[in-house]
């Protein structure tokens, strides 16, 4: 039997971290200061599109692409911008967060509700960006 399930580790990770509201992050889209990043899975990006200009960081890497002495670490992650988490609902958004907070990385929201309150909301979204498409084939 598991001693935590996952309500109770989303709970305690929402109380240590910071969410935004669909609303707020709709005004700091485009903002050359921050960063939304989608933690989805490929395939989730393929049938349902993203936030345009997001970066996507498969949420199974993103502790290895923070980390500098990685050697999967990506560089975006340098750049001491906010950086906005989001999924599908929220969930790994904010586990995520929490885990960045733990590992001592400041300016780290997560989008309140995820990708789906943002589409309910009519926020713009677009297609996986082919460059992403192809960068990612190469890696395979």
């Amino acid at each position: 039997m598991i001693k935590k399930g996952i309500k109770q580790l989303i709970a305690e990770a929402e109380k240590r971290t910071h969410g935004i509201s669909v609303e707020e992050a709709r005004k700091r889209q485009g903002d050359p200061g921050t960063v939304f990043v989608d933690l989805r899975d490929v395939r989730e990006l393929e049938r349902d599109g993203m936030i345009p200009g997001a970066f996507h960081a498969p949420r199974g890497m993103l502790e290895f692409w923070v980390d500098p002495d990685s050697p999967y670490y990506k560089p975006v992650f340098a750049e001491g911008k906010t950086f906005i988490l989001y999924c599908q609902a929220d969930w790994r958004g904010v586990l995520a967060a929490a885990t960045l907070a733990d590992m001592g990385m400041a300016g780290v929201l997560h989008l309140e509700g995820g990708y789906g309150e943002w589409k309910k909301a009519g926020a713009p979204t677009g297609p996986r960006p082919a460059h992403q498409a192809a960068q990612e084939k190469k890696k395979a």
